[in-house]
């Protein structure tokens, strides 16, 4: 087939505009052979059961899924009651990202938190647990958290694991959607099962299509307890792929060495180097107007910009808006962005702003 795009254009609206990485595709080409059990039934998937333990212990199972919205919604399904209600901050991608899927497919009530910062405390998490026992209420049942953020933070192992605690002092479990879970690990430097399992974690939405993988997510069971009917609730939800030897094959490509790791630092290096950049830019002149508007912890920077330089900047790079209200946008590395990606764009802010 012909090429229908150029591959030299780049980007940084989303780490989903990056392609697939070569050694994923391999494994899917790798696993295109001969005939294999479907929906599950595949040796691709009873490895991937090997992988994900090493990662996060005996007894983790991972159901793998096509997308992170399939993951969350059926993950928090698996852990709630009808009547269940699920604690989040309010910028959390089950809140403002997922077409109301969460309500509309799953029938649960989202309680949702502000947060300056994208991240839930005990403090925070108290101004919506509470109301058990009335009926007139969705009783709180989970609290759902985003590693890394969907602004860019981190978690530490620590404020996860009073947040497992909390949740658990109160009869609630707690769900981690880990769409960006690798960036995370990559920048706190620590194993996967340190701020998950270890810390209190009960189910866990494990991404792999935002790190290089085609299409392919996994909920990972770390509770038992915690999770039940995932069996049937993937089916229900159009989550059960029927050759899913070509999905756990790019998990397990991902996930059985260090390419997951290897992407995600990649991809964390760049923002920091967009983030340095523009900060000597602002230093010495070349770059003006510019204010950072978050941290940049792991592969997303965020920023607002003078008025009218966005859409100029548009014209060769593409980004999404965060927050229009106060001009913010959002600028995503991957693990394809290049050094000469970033500086190009660094260029391309500098003149827009100070040329």
């Amino acid at each position: 087939m012909t090429t229908l795009h150029d591959p030299a254009v780049r980007g940084f609206a989303s780490d989903n505009y990056s392609g697939v990485h070569p050694d994923v595709l391999a494994a899917i080409a790798s696993a295109n052979t001969g005939h294999q059990v479907s929906y599950g039934e595949d040796v691709y998937t009873a490895r991937l059961q090997q992988v994900l333990a090493a990662h996060f212990g005996a007894g983790a199972e991972g159901f793998p899924v096509f997308n992170g919205t399939g993951a969350n919604v059926t993950a928090l399904q698996s852990m709630l009651p009808r009547w269940g209600a699920v604690i989040c901050a309010t910028t959390a991608h089950i809140n403002v990202d997922e077409g109301g899927a969460p309500e509309r497919v799953g029938g649960m009530k989202l309680l949702t938190v502000p947060s300056a910062d994208g991240k839930l405390t005990p403090e925070l998490v108290d101004r919506e647990a509470w109301g058990w026992g009335d009926e007139h209420r969705a009783q709180p049942s989970v609290v759902s958290i985003t590693q890394s953020t969907e602004v860019g933070t981190l978690y530490t192992a620590e404020e996860v694991r009073a947040l497992a605690d909390h949740a658990h002092g109160h009869g609630m479990l707690l769900h981690m959607d880990g769409a960006r879970i690798a960036n995370a690990a990559a920048a706190l430097d620590l194993p996967l099962a340190a701020f998950t399992r270890d810390a209190g974690v009960d189910v866990l939405s494990l991404g792999g299509t935002k790190n290089g993988a085609l299409g392919a997510e996994a909920i990972v069971v770390l509770n038992p307890e915690a999770s039940a009917g995932l069996t049937y609730l993937r089916k229900l939800n159009m989550q059960l792929a029927s050759k899913m030897r070509f999905l756990s094959a790019q998990l397990v490509a991902l996930f059985e060495g260090d390419l997951w790791l290897h992407n995600a630092r990649h991809a964390n290096a760049m923002a920091t180097r967009l983030r340095a950049g523009l900060e000597a830019g602002l230093a010495d002149g070349s770059v003006r107007g510019v204010t950072f508007t978050q941290p940049t912890q792991s592969n997303g920077v965020f920023a607002t910009l003078p008025a009218g330089v966005a859409d100029r900047l548009r014209e060769s790079f593409r980004f999404y808006d965060w927050d229009e209200s106060i001009g913010e946008v959002r600028w995503m590395c991957t693990f394809d962005t290049t050094e000469h990606d970033v500086d190009a764009f660094i260029a391309g802010i500098s003149r827009e702003t100070a040329g």
